[in-house]
């Protein structure tokens, strides 16, 4: 009834304020145009309402009582995630080039096949270097013997310094020669560069290859797997070289633990964002090129603190954030109490409570909207 007199009281003022020549009514004042007593209108029917606001928040104290849902609430530790998407990747995910151009003369691998670093892969026709080198390691051997005589000789100080350095000019130009062709020779052997795995072949025993032409086989490393993405640069001094993050491959059904391998120093300025690495255990080589990951990387970490479901936490007319807790609780019925609270951050559908409650204060998690200060509870 409090609330019926005062509503009827607040609408008989309004109505008798109209009726002064110094207050028109609305309609009056919307047809003379006139902005600036609109505004002034508008500002006065505005501090009525929180007027009345404020009067309603004191009188609707509903005794009645109410059957709620009841939560007790404990330290726990509370982590605040960024998620953002990436894509699996490898550094040691290469095409194998041919060095020099000949004709594949051996094939010693096949796709699927497990490989070392440095193992031979393949060999492409020397065109006859093998012979080259032999012819010239001879010739070597012979500058080298002739200036180890000579040298023997000056020593002695027999003999002219332009022989002893005609030798060991010989001699030199000779190791180079030898030094040369064999470098171009080891071009016709196909290595390993890495160990990994041969994903695809790509051409046949005999068949003639180059440089400039497709790659002899792909070749794989699946135990150095990363998730490369961007991140906003708000984030900036918040990741650190070895964050913990969460991995899901929605694509496997499965979650690995990584960490943050190597941040970016450069800001992207069309999207303002900076590059991220996060190293990725591959124990069961599930793990992809190019697969998505989806990420969760901690940027803040609280540890013996409050939380409550973010949904029981409401907003009165003054802009205050509060929740209802019970009191005078016997186990099974209890008072609403109306706490304010001051709010962390919020994740996974849970809100960091900084002040406003404590552990094992009981809060309401359901029945909200039918409950008020003072009123009795049935949980």
């Amino acid at each position: 009834m409090k609330k019926i007199f005062l509503l009827s009281t607040l609408s008989l003022l309004l109505f008798s304020c109209g009726k002064k020549e110094d207050n028109p009514n609305i309609d009056t004042l919307i047809e003379s145009k006139n902005v600036t007593a609109l505004q002034a209108k508008k500002a006065l029917i505005q501090s009525d309402l929180t007027k009345i606001d404020e009067a309603l928040a004191l009188l609707d104290v509903r005794k009645e009582e109410a059957l709620v849902s009841v939560l007790t609430v404990k330290d726990t530790t509370f982590s605040h995630y960024l998620e953002i998407q990436g894509n699996i990747d490898t550094k040691e995910n290469i095409l194998v080039q041919p060095e020099t151009q000949g004709t594949l003369v051996a094939l010693n691998v096949k796709a699927g096949q497990r490989v070392s670093k440095g193992q031979i892969l393949g060999r492409i026709d020397d065109a006859g270097l093998s012979q080259q080198v032999a012819s010239l390691e001879n010739q070597y051997v012979l500058a080298k013997t002739t200036f180890e005589r000579q040298k023997n000789l000056w020593d002695q100080k027999i003999g002219s310094e332009i022989q002893y350095l005609q030798a060991q000019t010989q001699m030199i130009s000779a190791q180079k020669s030898v030094a040369q062709i064999k470098a171009q020779l080891s071009k016709t052997v196909v290595r390993a560069p890495f160990s990994g795995t041969i994903d695809e072949v790509f051409v046949e025993k005999g068949q003639v290859v180059a440089p400039t032409a497709q790659g002899l086989m792909r070749i794989v490393n699946l135990s150095n797997m990363y998730v490369s993405t961007s991140v906003p640069e708000t984030y900036i001094g918040k990741l650190k070289v070895g964050t913990k993050v969460d991995v899901l491959l929605t694509s496997l059904d499965k979650t690995y633990q990584g960490k943050v391998r190597q941040i970016g120093s450069f800001v992207n300025p069309s999207n303002r964002s900076f590059g991220i690495e996060v190293s990725v255990p591959n124990p069961e080589n599930l793990l992809r090129p190019n697969q998505v990951a989806n990420l969760k990387i901690t940027d803040y970490l609280s540890k013996n603190t409050i939380v409550v479901p973010t949904n029981v936490i409401q907003e009165d007319g003054k802009k205050n954030k509060f929740v209802y807790t019970v009191t005078n609780s016997n186990g099974k019925t209890g008072v609403a109490k109306k706490v304010i609270v001051k709010l962390g951050q919020s994740s996974n559908n849970v809100t960091e409570i900084l002040s406003g409650l404590e552990s094992e204060d009981i809060i309401v998690t359901e029945g909200i909207n039918a409950i008020s200060d003072g009123m009795k509870l049935n949980f």
